[in-house]
């Protein structure tokens, strides 16, 4: 363990927990992945660390001294110091029940350490969530991420949809675009526009995260629309895509105590993809048109929640 902020190009983690036996041995297994490791023994002093030294990975211990584990998550999701890129992650001294796993989710980890380990697996995730957020951070810089979510903007989508629409016309491969509307409700009435930036937001664009493979590209399209580039994934993949993200989105946003009951948040789906960039006359961009088009005027499947576009002509 070090103290002292790790050399330049070292990727920093901070883990929050006071329990040597149950904490220590992910200290060691990220020190001999290379990481540089800072510890804070409290929630507390761990948000203060965190705001201020911007770390690149965050393990917090389920159970911490002033405060439980989960509310520690969620203090630092909602800290517009620690950007939403930063993958969290909760340590659980034993197997979490699926209620556990639903508050971690919920309280903005993007996943539960929990036994049994393997530690090959974890550091090869933890490798795969620093790199996408350092993606994000180069990103970022360059101006092409939503400040809000820390999603690609539409600017960011449309560079990142022609970089995947060249690498798939070379490779002759698909391309998927999912877009996703929120209905956000609050009761009867539609909430209002200072909140579709809240909380309800703030877990729907976790899910997304969470739920998007590491190939794929996520971004916001507007306050409550958001848009997934899919390489390698035609039309019968798009479908599963959106219905894996809607269910993310509802498991996300709907209490566990409350799993009966209507969904705060109701996600509608368009998507349009083509088989083969090699040969379908589209520009890549044109499928984030083509999709977010979808959500309004596209062709019903399996219900008015997914829509294919549809412009009369039949689909590559």
């Amino acid at each position: 363990m070090t103290d002292l902020m790790p050399a330049a190009g070292v990727s920093l983690a901070l883990l929050a927990g006071d329990r040597d036996g149950a904490t220590h041995w992910l200290e060691s297994l990220l020190e001999s992945g290379g990481y540089g490791v800072l510890r804070e023994r409290t929630g507390r002093d761990a948000l203060q660390r965190a705001r201020a030294t911007h770390p690149d990975l965050i393990i917090v211990d389920a159970e911490l001294s002033d405060q439980a584990g989960v509310e520690l998550c969620r203090a630092l999701r909602a800290d517009p110091r620690i950007t939403t890129s930063t993958p969290i992650l909760l340590a659980a001294g034993e197997p979490c029940t699926r209620e556990h796993r639903l508050a971690a989710l919920a309280a903005g980890a993007w996943e539960c350490i929990a036994p049994p380990h393997d530690a090959d697996e974890i550091l090869l995730k933890v490798q795969a969530y620093v790199r996408a957020k350092l993606d994000a951070d180069r990103a970022r810089a360059e101006g092409l991420l939503d400040p809000l979510s820390g999603l690609y903007n539409p600017q960011g989508l449309a560079r990142r949809a022609r970089e995947l629409g060249s690498q798939a016309f070379r490779e002759h491969g698909a391309l998927a675009c999912v877009a996703v509307a929120l209905d956000l409700e609050q009761g009867e009435a539609a909430v209002t526009a200072e909140e579709t930036d809240g909380a309800a937001v703030v877990r729907c664009v976790n899910a997304l995260k969470a739920t998007a493979r590491l190939s794929d590209v996520v971004g916001r399209l507007s306050a409550v629309e958001f848009a997934v580039l899919a390489p390698g994934t035609d039309a019968g993949g798009a479908r599963r895509l959106a219905e894996r993200l809607a269910q993310s989105i509802h498991t996300r946003t709907t209490p566990p105590d409350a799993a009966r009951a209507a969904p705060a948040v109701r996600v509608r789906c368009g998507y349009e993809a083509v088989a083969n960039m090699g040969y379908a006359p589209i520009e890549p961009v044109e499928l984030l048109v083509r999709a977010s088009a979808a959500l309004r005027t596209g062709k019903p499947e399996g219900g008015a929640w997914i829509r294919r576009f549809d412009d009369g002509i039949p689909s590559t």
